[in-house]
């Protein structure tokens, strides 16, 4: 995942300044991306300009500095969708941040492209479930250090291991039902409203 695809999704809902980006990634998409620097936002939005995926106007403030607000071109709304669109690889780890970031953004923007990535994600995870969860996954012990007690390291890794396990189906769980209630839609006007963010923190 790019953060330029990140930052084009939510310049489609609406215009935004670098600071307001930067402020929306700390809060509610610290899950996509993390120690993002304005630095880093202005650096792109200034590249998206050149490339003519943004514009942007100044906002004069009279109590704060003047701050560019960009917007999406056509171009950039080209480009969002292309991504969007695009065909979904999953990767090794489960909950991975591109798979959320596609989710979020292809979920606003097309349903069908939504469903294609969540069923691509139930596929990998099914798979890797199959040729995980019956193999050998036992311990040998080959001259280890004196430190390490074998009862108690067996008994971690197992335990580790179960909450991988129902970690993933968990996981797998959620995605199911995702689909089931995207495939069924919303009744017109609803929306899900639990966890729902305070106004000036939505998307």
């Amino acid at each position: 995942m790019k953060l330029d695809h990140v930052l084009l999704g939510l310049l489609a809902i609406r215009p935004r300044s670098g600071y307001d980006l930067r402020r929306w990634l700390e809060a509610e998409g610290g899950f996509l991306r993390s120690h993002v620097h304005q630095s880093q936002i202005y650096r792109l939005l200034n590249r998206m300009a050149e490339q003519g995926l943004v514009a942007f106007a100044v906002d004069t403030r009279d109590k704060a500095p003047d701050a560019k607000v960009h917007r999406l071109t056509d171009e950039g709304r080209t480009a969002l969708l292309a991504w969007a669109r695009s065909p979904y690889e999953p990767t090794s780890r489960f909950q991975d941040p591109d798979f959320m970031a596609r989710f979020i953004f292809t979920g606003m923007l097309d349903l069908p492209a939504l469903l294609g990535v969540i069923d691509a994600e139930l596929a990998y995870r099914r798979q890797q479930i199959a040729a995980s969860r019956g193999r050998d996954r036992a311990v040998r012990f080959e001259e280890p250090i004196a430190e390490i007690d074998e009862p108690r390291a067996r008994l971690v890794l197992e335990l580790a291991h179960q909450q991988g396990a129902a970690a993933v189906d968990t996981w797998i769980d959620w995605l199911e039902r995702t689909r089931r209630l995207l495939a069924d839609g919303l009744p017109a006007g609803a929306a899900p409203t639990e966890g729902r963010a305070p106004e000036g923190d939505a998307p």
